[in-house]
């Protein structure tokens, strides 16, 4: 090479470029379409009011709030009358007037088939996963699809083998990114890998695909390792 030849930077390819840049844009557009669906969820639970009442307002004040029909403008009061209800509900839950309020309507529900059914589940769901586990941990991992695989699932119940009394484990297994959709795995409970994660630092690790996460896993049990 020449004493005066200058060497030219090097310059990423197309390909490359791309990759880079998809990367970067990927968690703003996930984040985006949550959000989005979150906020459309939310909207559409009161629009069949808003819409009206939005509607009522604007012609009565052509002039000054003819834009309160815009439909932007529509789906923002539907979302913060329906946050403004969710807010109403937990403050009431907490009072005598709001929990009989709520008996009254889950007794109400219990009428209705297949609506009980439902309702039953998704309660008994969430008021064990609000509650400290018993005699096992509720955040656990389980060999799943194979032996030296894991997967991170939720205790939410410890029934009993016929004849034999084995205890045995019901575990929820979220998926990612969306942990509402899962499998449900009956599994010793000698089997279980317990951790000592919450249920938050649980989802948080499913919904992120693993990115945040603690610093270590009990990935062997106490038997294997005392085996080995």
């Amino acid at each position: 090479m020449s004493p005066d030849a200058v060497p030219q930077p090097h310059r990423p390819s197309l390909q490359r470029l791309f990759l880079t840049g998809l990367l970067t844009l990927l968690p703003i557009w996930l984040t985006w379409v949550v959000v989005k669906f979150v906020f459309v969820l939310l909207s559409s639970l009161s629009r069949p009011l808003v819409v009206p009442f939005s509607e009522r307002v604007a012609a009565s004040f052509p002039e000054s709030l003819g834009w309160f029909k815009a439909e932007w403008m529509q789906d923002v009061i539907g979302l913060l009358a329906t946050v403004l209800v969710i807010i109403v509900v937990g403050a009431l839950s907490r009072r005598v007037v709001g929990q009989k309020l709520l008996a009254w309507t889950g007794a109400l529900i219990q009428r209705i088939p297949l609506a009980s059914i439902i309702y039953d589940s998704a309660r008994k769901l969430l008021d064990i996963l609000q509650t400290k586990p018993g005699s096992t941990q509720r955040v656990v991992l389980i060999d799943f699809p194979h032996r030296e695989m894991k997967s991170v699932g939720l205790v939410t119940r410890v029934i009993r083998e016929t004849g034999t009394g084995r205890e045995l484990a019901a575990v929820y297994v979220p998926t990612t990114p969306n942990p509402t959709s899962g499998y449900l795995e009956i599994v010793p409970v000698e089997l279980l890998t317990p951790t000592d994660w919450s249920v938050d630092q649980a989802m948080s690790f499913i919904i992120s695909g693993g990115a945040v996460a603690p610093d270590t896993v009990p990935f062997t049990r106490a038997g294997e390792r005392s085996g080995n």
